[in-house]
């Protein structure tokens, strides 16, 4: 399977910007294993200020910690790829960001790095509003480095549109 297109990022931009947009909503991300493709894609529509605010990369244990206030107890329970973790991103850039939304993106890209219990491909999302509104999934891509990340990249928006909906 190929790389989720360009063109298909960029609609899936353009479609959540609108939503944010019109609710006057702005966004935060928190990006581990896309490292920062999200927040590109965001800033590559036109007037994209009107609903991104900023984005974290948080591709160390140490900088999720620091940045976003994810605990130290969750790594070490759960793992830096796990839902717990993803939902801790996702708040943590909530909270630390004049925003209504914010997702999280943690993974295994690959191509080493897997386990048996977490295999490369292995992508946890956040998703948090300030309504207290924090979700959280996981999924299992398939590909190789670039088809995983641009997958993720495609799926954290999708579900930040359902959400907005």
């Amino acid at each position: 399977m190929a790389r989720v297109n360009d063109d298909e990022l960029h609609e899936l931009a353009e479609t959540l910007g609108r939503k944010l947009h019109a609710r006057g909503w702005m966004l935060a991300t928190a990006e581990s294993c896309t490292g920062g493709w999200i927040g590109e894609v965001l800033t590559s529509i036109p007037g994209s200020s009107s609903f991104y605010e900023r984005g974290f990369i948080t591709y160390a244990n140490a900088a999720k910690i620091e940045l976003l206030g994810v605990p130290p107890d969750t790594i070490a329970t759960y793992g830096a790829v796990s839902e717990e973790t993803a939902r801790a991103m996702a708040h943590g850039a909530l909270v630390r960001s004049p925003v209504h939304a914010a997702l999280s993106v943690s993974g295994i890209a690959g191509p080493g790095g897997g386990t048996r219990e977490k295999p490369v491909g292995t992508v946890c999302y956040g998703w948090a509003l300030n309504d207290g509104t924090l979700m959280s999934s996981t999924c299992r891509l398939d590909g190789d480095r670039t088809e995983i990340r641009s997958r993720a990249v495609a799926a954290a928006l999708r579900g930040m549109i359902e959400l907005v909906e």
